[in-house]
């Protein structure tokens, strides 16, 4: 078995660093007889990646509560006793990783914000922002039924990708890898695109009920879309075809309370976790 943490500080450009280190020992389901890596990746938290029996697998842990003034002593021992494959053999290079994420989040935090470019060209309002993980290009999506694609530096409309015969409400890039295009909308279909031509790859349709929320996996196989008929759906990307649907009955709801919305932000974390499982399962 081979393990990977990686994390990072949500930042573009910054080096990476390795530390490596071998082992033997089983601990529990897993094993570390390869080696541990660590690597900086502008991530806001670490992802454990392992691979057993040939089949990559990955586990999220969040950092979003990460600032300069963290005890990282008590930080790390709070991780330890979740995830008990990051022994105390190496938690040494863990405080280490995580001190040199809070030097990055000193370097920004004394960032001026100023209004950069004004871009008007959807006809309808917009229903989300998007960027993908270097920055260099984003996009948009309206309720006129387009997402567009946008380069960031020139404001220069890249691409408007349509075919949506309702709001685009849910759109997302397949990052780190940032060469796809996710497209959720209020016609129950969620739409796969190129970054590079603006083709669309293909069109998922299952749902009975608007699609409010969407993310790819971490390794950019799957696509996971939430509706509105309480279900989440895996969309596989290489041939188009449903793989899962996650029911209210195994944890996932969008159901809105009464004449409320639904908690949007709680639907998230729930999708989060669920992409982190090998096998679907909500922890």
């Amino acid at each position: 078995m081979i393990c990977r943490v990686r994390s990072g500080s949500e930042s573009p450009g910054s080096s990476n660093a390795t530390f490596q280190e071998g082992c033997g020992l089983p601990l529990g389901n897993y094993c570390l007889n390869d080696y541990l890596t660590m690597k900086s990746y502008h991530l806001a938290g670490i992802m454990l990646e392992y691979e057993t029996s040939g089949e990559l697998k990955t586990k999220c842990i969040d950092l979003l509560n990460l600032s300069p003034s963290t005890d990282v002593n008590a930080l790390v021992e709070e991780i330890q006793k979740a995830e008990p494959v990051i022994t105390a053999s190496r938690s040494d290079q863990v405080k280490l990783l995580l001190r040199r994420l809070q030097d990055k989040l000193r370097q920004h935090s004394n960032h001026q914000f100023y209004l950069f470019k004004v871009l008007r060209a959807h006809i309808l309002p917009l229903t989300n922002v998007a960027l993908n993980k270097s920055g260099s290009c984003f996009i948009t999506g309206s309720y006129d039924r387009t997402c567009k694609l946008w380069d960031t530096a020139s404001g220069e409309e890249l691409h408007t990708l349509e075919g949506h015969r309702n709001v685009v409400y849910a759109i997302a890039f397949n990052n780190p890898y940032g060469d796809k295009i996710a497209t959720g909308s209020f016609d129950k279909t969620c739409k796969l695109w190129s970054v590079d031509t603006g083709k669309c790859y293909h069109t998922f349709r299952g749902h009975t009920a608007e699609i409010v929320c969407l993310s790819f996996n971490p390794q950019s196989t799957l696509v996971a879309t939430g509706s509105m008929d309480t279900t989440a759906k895996l969309w596989d990307i290489q041939n188009g075809e449903e793989a899962l649907t996650l029911t209210e009955r195994q944890g996932f709801s969008v159901q809105p309370q009464g004449n409320a919305l639904p908690d949007w932000k709680a639907t998230k974390v729930k999708f989060q976790r669920f992409l982190s499982t090998p096998k679907g399962i909500v922890f």
